[in-house]
């Protein structure tokens, strides 16, 4: 049997072209399909993020945490100007707390939890639990320069 060296060569190169064919399709759709749809959205994440507490992280290490020093009374509070009544006693002062913008307040009025203006003198205001009784603080003026 003779046979043709022509034409088992086209065979052979036959099958290569479809096998290359079939991997190449094969190859596409795999990654295709691997990628995912262009529809479908990543999973959102919050990207508020949560700062540490600091003091809390100590005592859960065992660290001891010294308490915070309260500001002193007189360092809260700026006598910023007075008006006061010569006949009557009244008037009202001009008192900054926690250096925050000055507010009139009027004998008798509450100034801070605790604190209620008593009396004012010419450069002063006494400050005290009651609207009677004896002055807790006494806030003056700064000098004139």
């Amino acid at each position: 049997m003779v046979t043709n060296s022509h034409s088992l060569w086209g065979v052979r190169l036959t099958t290569l072209a479809i096998w290359a064919l079939a991997a190449a399709s094969a190859a596409y759709w795999g990654l295709r399909l691997s990628v995912g749809t262009p529809g479908s959205a990543a999973p959102a994440v919050s990207s508020a993020t949560v700062a540490p507490d600091a003091q809390a992280m100590a005592r859960l290490l065992g660290a001891v945490v010294a308490p915070v020093p309260v500001a002193a009374a007189s360092s809260r509070f700026a006598l910023v100007g007075v008006l006061a009544g010569r006949n009557s006693g009244g008037g009202a002062a001009l008192i900054a707390v926690d250096g925050k913008p000055a507010k009139p307040y009027r004998v008798g009025s509450a100034i801070d939890t605790g604190l209620v203006l008593q009396s004012l003198g010419p450069r002063q205001a006494h400050l005290g639990a009651a609207a009677e009784g004896p002055a807790a603080l006494t806030l003056e003026m700064p000098q004139r320069k």
